[in-house]
């Protein structure tokens, strides 16, 4: 059964990694969690590939400069150098990796790309670049990442939390929305805060979608979704993206790679109840965060697959959570 991931960290991770990273990506040099022989072992035909920016050093969550605001230069610059990288692994993979454009783009042979940029921070007051970085082939925007920026506040990672921290969005956040629905972007709700979220809904028609979540009421970590908000999901046609992270899957909110498999289809059945199945899909976060050791890394898919099954999803309620639910919204909110 091929797989849709709605979020991975893949594309920084490889920007980091040096001029050697997309020859390693395209062969399979086992770096991370992903890498396209890989990513055919694991039925993965398409996923969200994260260009993330300005990523905070080592310390600091001590020092404050995690919730600092980040230079808009700076951002562009890095979203920028990971896009042109996701263009040399185009041509790099002879056509194994394309970049999709629209939901009919995401059919066919091979690794198809949806180009997203998690964070606004790239894109100026005049929204210039969002037109710049749409024309480049982006089709998902996240708002924030876990921090403030001109547009919005993201939630911190202090756990436990709720999402209901700072303001909703700016002015500047507003009309960006409102620019993204013209241009059919998908905005994406992860990391952003509750009063953000409620914004985004009373403003768009689009379905609402949160790429690499969990549910609070399962782990109580500000990164998590409320009841209230994964209903509001399921009402607008929209979807979560099951994250992978263990410290968004266990109660405790640890970091500790010895949690089960089986949490992540726990997440998704409490999903399914509040939302409905066609609010669930999967958003691993693969290379972006700590994985179940037992999954291992994207050939660990049809693992999650069975342990679905075994959770009590049907075939075809399986087939909806990989790959059908995501295809709906793509339909939907992306041209």
């Amino acid at each position: 059964m091929r797989v849709f991931d709605g979020h991975n960290d893949s594309l920084s991770r490889m920007w980091k990694s040096g001029p050697d990273a997309v020859g390693g990506f395209v062969g399979g040099d086992g770096e991370g969690h992903l890498d396209l022989p890989r990513a055919r072992a694991g039925g993965l035909a398409g996923g969200g590939l994260a260009g993330f920016t300005c990523s905070p050093g080592e310390d600091a969550y001590d020092s404050g400069a995690y919730f600092a605001l980040v230079d808009q230069r700076r951002a562009l610059k890095e979203a920028l150098g990971q896009i042109a990288l996701l263009q040399r692994l185009v041509r790099r993979s002879e056509g194994a990796v394309r970049v999709a454009r629209s939901v009919t783009e995401l059919d066919g042979a091979g690794l198809a790309v949806v180009l997203h940029v998690e964070g606004a921070e790239p894109i100026g007051p005049e929204l210039d670049e969002l037109e710049v970085l749409h024309a480049a082939g982006m089709r998902s925007l996240g708002l924030v990442w876990s921090r403030p920026n001109q547009f919005a506040t993201g939630v911190p990672f202090a756990f436990p939390g709720s999402p209901d921290q700072g303001p909703g969005l700016t002015d500047a956040g507003r009309t960006l929305v409102r620019a993204c629905g013209e241009l059919r972007v998908l905005v994406d709700l992860s990391h952003l805060n509750a009063r953000g979220f409620w914004d985004v809904a009373a403003l768009s028609d689009a379905p609402l979608v949160a790429s690499h979540c969990g549910a609070h009421a399962l782990c109580p970590s500000p990164r998590n979704l409320t009841d209230d908000q994964l209903r509001a999901i399921g009402e607008s046609g929209g979807l979560v993206g099951i994250n992978f992270h263990v410290g968004f899957l266990r109660h405790d909110g640890a970091d500790d790679a010895d949690t089960p498999v089986a949490l992540i289809a726990r997440h998704a059945a409490h999903v399914a109840d509040v939302a409905g199945v066609g609010a669930v899909a999967l958003g691993s976060d693969f290379d972006g965060a700590t994985m179940p050791a037992a999954l291992g890394d994207v050939t660990g898919l049809p693992q999650v697959l069975e342990t679905l099954r075994a959770t009590g999803f049907s075939d075809a309620d399986v087939e909806r959570i990989a790959w059908g639910n995501w295809m709906r919204v793509f339909a939907h909110s992306c041209t």
